[in-house]
């Protein structure tokens, strides 16, 4: 046994750090439960599935955007930071949830969108009727167009949903938006903007979040020349601290005046970033003095390949100790396809996580996913995560084994991805179809009326209803996965030696011990009592693709 790994100050409870082992579930809120039969989830439909949540057995639940919004990016264009979509209910909805939760032992965090508005906020609205030059406008980030009327744009930038990402406003100027052009981005240089949010991070922290989840945290803090390079020498500066755009070293100014507020509550408030920067980089927001985690995609960008994982778990908590936070472990979001699906994708090039965007173009057709396959590696992959070190984040349907959604009517696409690529590219809708609760139903139990995405067929056979009666489902296994971890999480972890390199297997301090086999050969499991299996275990071997704990 070598490489012991351990996490500085782990504990959830002496300094009311809950957050650093916990188990977050995360819900998209218009596909999660709808409670008026009008095919959108809603805050109510949240509130009645609190005892589901509780009987999971997670630790808090982090909320994608509920805020006001014309969807045009799933609701990450936000008109007012500081209320509930009436679509989706009220403020007083909102407090009876957070009481419901409260009630339940579960904790709830809520996404912050502080990169940009959308083009419906109030800011946003009285910037366009202003002139150049305003302090509305200044809120905002507004150029001066080139040519004789400034009739063509600052640059030739284009946006991450494709398209550009100027936008003209009929005088000569044109703002900038990363993203959607519902969506611009504000000007974080400007003191009013910094103000608001700390209004808006104390307003939801009065209702009682207890924390954020910040989206795009490391694009917040922008310094633009004059003359904007072009798209391709904006490609090619690197993202050290200093480039225009992302991750640069003042945003984290930013974070410091947030952390002083979170620091104001008792138990302070946690935040965790969404920063896809550089690994050597994260620490910064990771901190005590900034949001204090952020999140490590590593694992959701990696092959179900033993050498992989074993790196990324140990460059993690290596990179954890240092930042004196916790680790943070994901396989699937509102953004990307489900990993059931990504793991029996085929390889290209000897890489699996590449073949996603190939798949969804070809509505699910081509390649054939090996769906058998792919449940397997991922039930064996998210016991593997929750026997690590650190906070688990899940995604809303993962424990129902639910696959990706490729084939969906381009009448019924929401996303701005497939409409700004015209279909180049499908979007992010097929992990954001609304859950099936029952095993029939015009939307399998989401509510009364057709969902506002479609669910396929085959979602009944994996609704809550269906796998709640079967031992061997995979919301059975979630359920005392949890279990297990929440009596056994604590401390770090020491690597054993199997004698296979497929074989990954470690202890916890407690006895704990996981053993994940990533091959096809069947591998004899140690000496221990058999907890729990993410497949059977006939004699003492663990099957290929498959997860094992044991109490040593």
């Amino acid at each position: 046994m070598t490489d012991t790994l351990r996490q500085s100050g782990f504990t959830t409870t002496a300094d009311g750090a809950w957050w650093r082992d916990a188990a977050v579930y995360q819900i998209y809120p218009r596909s999660f439960a709808d409670s008026n039969g009008d095919g959108l989830g809603d805050l109510p439909g949240i509130t009645s599935r609190v005892p589901y949540l509780k009987e999971l057995g997670v630790d808090a639940v982090w909320l994608s955007p509920f805020y006001p919004s014309a969807l045009a990016d799933g609701g990450y264009d936000v008109d007012d930071y500081r209320d509930v979509d009436p679509r989706l209910g009220t403020l007083d909805d909102f407090d009876r949830m957070i009481e419901a939760l409260d009630a339940a032992g579960l904790r709830c965090i809520v996404d912050i969108v502080p990169n940009h508005s959308s083009d419906r906020h109030v800011w946003f609205r009285e910037a366009l009727a202003s002139p150049r030059g305003s302090a509305a406008r200044d809120r905002y980030i507004f150029r001066d167009g080139l040519g004789d009327d400034g009739e063509l744009p600052p640059a030739d930038w284009v946006s991450t949903f494709g398209g550009p990402a100027w936008t003209p406003v009929g005088d000569g100027q044109w703002y900038h938006h990363y993203f959607a052009l519902e969506q611009p981005d504000l000007n974080w240089d400007n003191r009013e903007v910094r103000d608001d949010f700390l209004e808006t991070l104390r307003f939801w922290s009065d209702r009682g979040v207890a924390g954020f989840r910040i989206d795009v945290a490391h694009g917040l803090a922008k310094d633009l020349p004059d003359i904007l390079p072009s798209q391709a020498e904006l490609d090619a500066l690197p993202i050290d601290g200093s480039h225009p755009m992302w991750d640069r070293d003042e945003v984290h100014e930013i974070y410091a005046e947030w952390r002083e507020l979170f620091n104001s509550y008792s138990p302070a408030r946690t935040a965790v970033a969404e920063a896809w920067v550089e690994a050597d980089r994260r620490g910064r927001y990771a901190s005590a003095e900034g949001l204090g985690q952020a999140f490590n995609f590593d694992l959701l960008e990696s092959d179900f390949d033993a050498a992989q994982f074993r790196s990324v778990i140990e460059s993690n908590l290596a990179l954890s100790e240092k930042s004196g936070s916790s680790s943070t472990w994901v396989f699937s979001n509102h953004d990307v396809v489900r990993h059931p699906t990504r793991y029996g994708l085929p390889p290209v090039d000897g890489r699996q996580v590449r073949q996603g965007a190939e798949w969804l173009l070809s509505r699910g057709r081509e390649p054939v996913v090996d769906v058998d396959l792919g449940l397997r590696r991922a039930r064996a992959a998210t016991m593997l995560e929750l026997a690590l070190p650190g906070s688990a984040y899940l995604y809303q349907g993962e424990e129902l084994g639910l696959p990706e959604v490729a084939d969906i009517p381009d009448v019924d696409r929401q996303d701005p991805t497939f409409f700004r690529h015209q279909g180049t590219e499908i979007g992010r809708d097929g992990c954001r179809v609304p859950l099936p609760w029952t095993s029939a139903g015009p939307s399998f139990g989401f509510g009364t009326a057709a969902p506002h995405l479609p669910q396929p067929a085959e979602f009944g056979r994996l609704s809550v209803e269906a796998e709640s009666g079967d031992s061997d489902s995979t919301l059975t296994m979630y359920r005392r996965a949890l279990e297990i971890r929440s009596r056994l999480r604590e401390g770090g972890l020491e690597w054993m030696e199997t004698g296979n390199p497929q074989v990954l297997a470690f202890r916890r301090p407690n006895g704990w011990v996981s053993v994940t086999n990533f091959g096809d050969e069947l591998y004899e499991l140690p000496d221990g009592e058999l907890l729990l299996s993410s497949s059977p275990v006939v004699g003492g071997f663990l099957p290929g693709a498959a997860t094992a704990w044991l109490q040593g």
